[in-house]
């Protein structure tokens, strides 16, 4: 069994999607990020990043005791390779799968967040900050498109490197139309169709009823260096 602390937002999804394909049996640990549980000492045993998801793998491969693992990339790469599959096993594939993986975690994932954070959150509308964030998403999702062009997924098969990607995504909310990427809309319906992506995008949607209120933006979006310990 694995405990997957979770909040229903693209990084948490992307391990739903991840254990439903996979078919490995899992409990949500939900951690409301808006009510600030993501600095409970319990959780920060595991993720001292305060950061969503992190999990802790009861059966690790090898045995032993329960191993516990923060950030959701490590997170992919670790079940990939417990079991096997969403990852190629050749070299360069292997290797493909990985450097659309940090892609991803370094640059698409920070970008439409501060995409989506400027043009929905902010309190005041900047249009630097606007313009800054939506252009640079506009770019990596040509990026996106470039690299689908001719290919199905991003790594030669279904891999970790096409779930990281998808929950991300959300054009409405970042100021972009899949109409411009035919390459990525292609993709992004064939990923849509799966039952297990179906099945993890859902995981958990009860937790969140709509946007944040003003006490989770104060507790998101006002975080420093915590002095507590």
């Amino acid at each position: 069994m694995i405990d997957l602390y979770f909040w229903p937002t693209p990084n948490g999804k992307k391990i739903t999607i991840a254990l439903e394909e996979l078919g490995l049996p899992y409990k949500l640990v939900p951690v409301n990020i808006g009510r600030g549980e993501q600095f409970q000492p319990e959780f920060l045993a595991i993720s001292p990043n305060n950061r969503m998801p992190a999990i802790i793998d009861h059966e690790p491969a090898g045995g032993g005791a329960p191993l516990s693992i923060f950030e959701s990339g490590a997170i992919l790469l670790y079940l990939a390779d417990k079991t096997g599959k969403l990852i190629p096993k050749d070299l360069r594939g292997r290797t493909q799968a990985i450097e659309w993986l940090m892609w991803q975690m370094g640059g698409l994932g920070p970008m439409l967040g501060q995409a989506h954070h400027f043009r929905n959150y902010a309190p005041e509308k900047l249009p630097y900050a606007i313009d800054r964030y939506t252009n640079e998403a506009h770019r990596l999702y040509g990026v996106l498109n470039g690299r689908l062009e001719g290919r199905d997924y991003l790594a030669g098969e279904y891999s970790i490197a096409d779930i990281a990607s998808f929950p991300w995504l959300i054009p409405e909310g970042q100021g972009q139309s899949f109409d411009e990427f035919p390459s990525l809309a292609r993709w992004h319906a064939a990923v849509a169709a799966r039952p297990a992506v179906q099945k993890g995008m859902a995981a958990g949607a009860e937790l969140r009823s709509g946007p944040p209120d003003e006490k989770a933006k104060e507790v998101l979006f006002n975080q420093r260096a915590r002095k507590d310990g």
